[in-house]
């Protein structure tokens, strides 16, 4: 690993430390809005804010290369405190160059001001707009980092246990599957993930659910029902402190019966490919091979299957 950089990313970080004072919420949110601006990529995008209701939301298309057939509904990341389009524009950007396919990312109600259910019923919110008049569910791609793959996963599993149709595939980066904090890796690598901490990780978790119970399928996807599933992309860094998340859900997955990719960079820590870096320009390389293969087909001459 490259100790400079992990010293350096650490110094500026936005998910870590303690959120338990209102200070220091907001101090976070602030820094959350910094990197949104700064780390967005200059891609050759069009960007369009509107709303869904009371909900901002951004779409990004891609210029060049564009299937409108598809669109991914992205939720960002920040514990379910932190965060907004600003944030989701780093992957939306990437994943929109990446793959093609135009990107819609929402601005969906935070904690601890709006606690659970809040931020599900906003991405149902937004799901029905996309799936009632624009979008077929089978075209529809569902993302998210972190706090923002654990809304993908309550979402589609709320899907599932509606009997209502299920989004094409869910493309996931670091996601928080377990809100028990309990994993080995929490301990085994908080010297060695620069962005995420367990302090910050705890203090969300009980602002977004506050006296509800961690094990809770409705907080921790991780213990819910994967019987009736899509296909499901993990990407994760060795080095987070959520990796026992992911590599836990692909296992959950698969005793289901359901189909799980897990793509683990040796070298990467929580949600890297939000970094400008070579690894994780390389991580949405393998990322696009794997959509193209799954929407059109490809694996037929071959491509990049995880890890």
């Amino acid at each position: 690993m490259n100790k400079p950089l992990i010293k350096a990313l650490k110094h500026v970080n936005f998910l870590s430390g303690h959120i338990g004072t209102e200070e220091e919420l907001k101090k976070h949110r602030k820094l959350t809005e910094l990197v949104g601006r700064v780390g967005t990529p200059k891609g050759d995008v069009i960007r369009t804010r509107f709303r869904v209701g009371k909900i901002r939301c951004e779409e990004t298309k891609p210029v060049f290369a564009h299937n409108p057939n598809y669109v991914i509904l992205y939720c960002h990341g920040g514990g379910y405190v932190i965060g907004g389009l600003k944030l989701a524009g780093i992957m939306s950007t990437k994943l929109a160059m990446a793959i093609g396919f135009t990107v819609l990312s929402f601005d969906y109600r935070l904690a601890p001001e709006h606690p659970y259910p809040a931020a599900l019923e906003d991405a149902v919110r937004v799901w029905e707009y996309l799936t009632n008049d624009m979008y077929a569910p089978d075209h529809v791609l569902v993302g998210g980092d972190s706090a923002g793959g654990n809304l993908a996963l309550c979402l589609t599993q709320k899907l599932a246990a509606e009997g209502k149709a299920q989004p094409r595939q869910l493309l996931l980066f670091s996601p928080w599957t377990d809100m028990t904090g309990t994993a080995p890796a929490y301990e085994i690598h908080k010297k060695d993930d620069p962005i995420l901490s367990a302090e910050f990780v705890l203090d969300a978790s009980k602002k977004y659910i506050l006296d509800g119970d961690p094990t809770d399928p409705r907080f921790s996807p991780l213990f819910g029902d994967f019987t009736i599933f899509p296909p499901t992309y993990i990407m994760a860094g060795r080095n987070g402190i959520l990796v026992d998340d992911s590599i836990r859900l692909k296992e959950r997955i698969e005793e289901c019966g359901g189909k799980a990719v897990l793509d683990i960079e040796e070298k990467g820590w929580h949600v890297y490919p939000q970094m400008p870096l070579p690894m994780a320009g390389k991580a949405m390389e393998r990322l696009a091979a794997h959509v193209t293969n799954e929407i059109y087909g490809a694996d037929r001459i071959g491509g990049h299957n995880g890890k």
